[in-house]
């Protein structure tokens, strides 16, 4: 933490220490942006937690069975496929914690894990992943070597996962589509599973421990927890003796739950031990980018939600490619943002997205 400061201040910086360091992952992102976005997100975010904590729990008990690996890898392969990642241009193998990775745009590389009682970590790793991978094999490769070839921003690198994985592999139509070849798969477990149900069990929101199992919801409380800690930590305000206790506050106060052990709390990501500090917002500005980014896909193509359901992902995979891939890092994330949408980064994107799904699963 010392050495980030040091750093901050090497870098150098207009309000605050932190936006030195949070601008190595997204070019002129500021805390100011930040605060904003977030102060914003935030009030709309819990108040739809606080809808959803007063209806019916929904049932995803099934995704919680025995499901073998091979037939799950299969099925991942399958999905990939389905999403259009160029396995001529890539792979995919199993890791302990999925990741991306490429060497350039013709070798891209993505991991998934797989846990044979539960369904969710292996799928939703495959499409969330593919989304990174997509877009690293979307990039000019003539471009290779050159800011051309390379993402825009981290914050636009997890909007392209975000999309893919949340506003498209969670939706309804997605699995109108591909329900019938999960069956497939799992015919026992799943033979007598409705897909309505499925859909609603896939987006089951339930507060939780560890960040990287976190529902769509309450993912962004913990993002958020971190982002201010980090913010307080390089500001000065507190120091690292003070993150046990800051987070464990923090984790009862907005999610309402008791951190058991630092494990299961503020020694969870590896981010801080390789010095990753100003990383995290990136996660829930990828998410509302995603939104941002899915609303204009469904400007341009009225009937999208009847193609996806029809197995017909292209006007996505058109769009990013037209607006997203081919621009490399020529803009900022706010810049491209505009030009794509018409207007800059919002977060009503996110919520009148999320608001619509979840009153619709969490009705009475």
């Amino acid at each position: 933490i010392e050495l980030k400061k040091q750093e901050a201040e090497f870098l150098g910086y207009q309000m605050h220490p932190y936006d030195a360091l949070m601008n190595d992952y997204d070019k002129g992102l500021t805390v100011a942006i930040t605060d904003d976005i977030f102060s914003d997100l935030k009030p709309q975010l819990i108040n739809l937690l606080t809808l959803i904590q007063d209806r019916q729990p929904v049932d995803n008990e099934f995704l919680f069975q025995s499901f073998p690996k091979d037939q799950q890898w299969n099925f991942g392969m399958e999905i990939l496929k389905r999403i259009g990642f160029d396995f001529e241009a890539g792979r995919q193998d199993i890791s302990l914690h999925p990741f991306t990775i490429n060497f350039n745009s013709r070798d891209v590389r993505v991991t998934t894990r797989i846990d044979e009682e539960d369904l969710g970590n292996m799928t939703w790793s495959c499409i969330h992943e593919g989304g990174h991978a997509l877009y690293e094999q979307g990039l000019p490769v003539e471009q290779y070597g050159l800011p051309l070839g390379e993402y825009c921003s981290l914050s636009i690198h997890e909007s392209q996962s975000r999309l893919w994985e949340n506003c498209i592999g969670r939706s309804t139509a997605f699995w109108q589509h591909n329900f019938k070849l999960l069956k497939s798969f799992f015919p026992q477990q799943l033979g007598l599973v409705p897909v309505d149900e499925f859909y609603k069990g896939i987006n089951k929101v339930a507060p939780s421990l560890i960040r990287t199992e976190a529902d769509e919801l309450t993912y962004h409380l913990h993002v958020m927890i971190r982002y201010e800690l980090e913010k307080l930590l390089i500001g000065g305000s507190i120091s690292s003796k003070d993150i046990p206790a800051y987070w464990n506050e923090q984790y009862q106060h907005y999610l309402g739950i008791e951190v058991p052990d630092d494990k299961r709390g503020c020694l969870q990501d590896i981010h801080w031990s390789h010095g990753s500090f100003g990383y995290f917002a990136t996660y829930s500005l990828g998410s509302i980018y995603a939104a941002q980014f899915y609303a204009a896909i469904q400007r341009e193509y009225p009937s999208l939600e009847e193609e996806i359901a029809s197995g017909n992902t292209s006007p996505v995979s058109n769009w990013l490619q037209h607006n997203i891939y081919p621009h490399g890092r020529y803009h900022t994330s706010g810049e491209l943002c505009f030009n794509v949408t018409g207007e800059k980064l919002n977060s009503k994107y996110f919520i009148e997205y999320a608001t619509r799904k979840f009153t619709h699963i969490y009705a009475q």
